[in-house]
């Protein structure tokens, strides 16, 4: 299958950030998140000498948001790679299946030609047979005509 040219460069930092991207939406990165919310609402709520982002915890929200804005790109890219890779395979799919309908059609052609040419080399043969016995016939009655004018026959 032919390579298709990554999304994100073809570079370490393209295929750090597709490795990423990948990552968003995994049960590993759904638990750490939760586990880093948990504990920095645990932290700003009951460590009051730690407070800083108290409730509504704007730090958090700016947090996300920053999040946001760089995982959403981050995960269309792979979206849009993974959609060439299963266009590309798609393709290649379709070739070959291509390529197997014209072997099978080329087969099919071949097959058909050489039962044409058994049934001519059939035809043939049993002409030269009903030949043979024509001419073994003529051959017999002659010899038994050569045999009664023969004397003391």
């Amino acid at each position: 299958m032919p390579h298709v040219p990554s999304a994100f460069g073809e570079d370490a930092f393209g295929r750090r950030a597709e490795a990423a991207a990948r990552f968003f939406g995994t049960p590993k990165y759904i638990a750490g998140q939760t586990i880093a919310v948990v504990a920095w609402i645990a932290v700003n709520a009951v460590a009051v000498s730690f407070r800083w982002d108290p409730y509504p915890f704007i730090l958090l929200n700016l947090a996300f948001s920053t999040q946001a804005a760089y995982a959403a790109p981050l995960i269309l890219l792979a979206q849009t790679r993974q959609a060439d890779r299963d266009k590309n395979a798609l393709d290649h799919l379709e070739a070959h299946r291509e390529a197997i309908m014209r072997h099978m059609q080329e087969r099919e052609s071949a097959i058909k030609e050489e039962t044409t040419a058994l049934k001519l080399l059939i035809e043939a043969n049993t002409v030269l047979t009903q030949e043979d016995k024509a001419l073994t016939e003529t051959i017999e009655a002659l010899t038994r005509e050569i045999h009664a004018r023969l004397p003391g026959a």
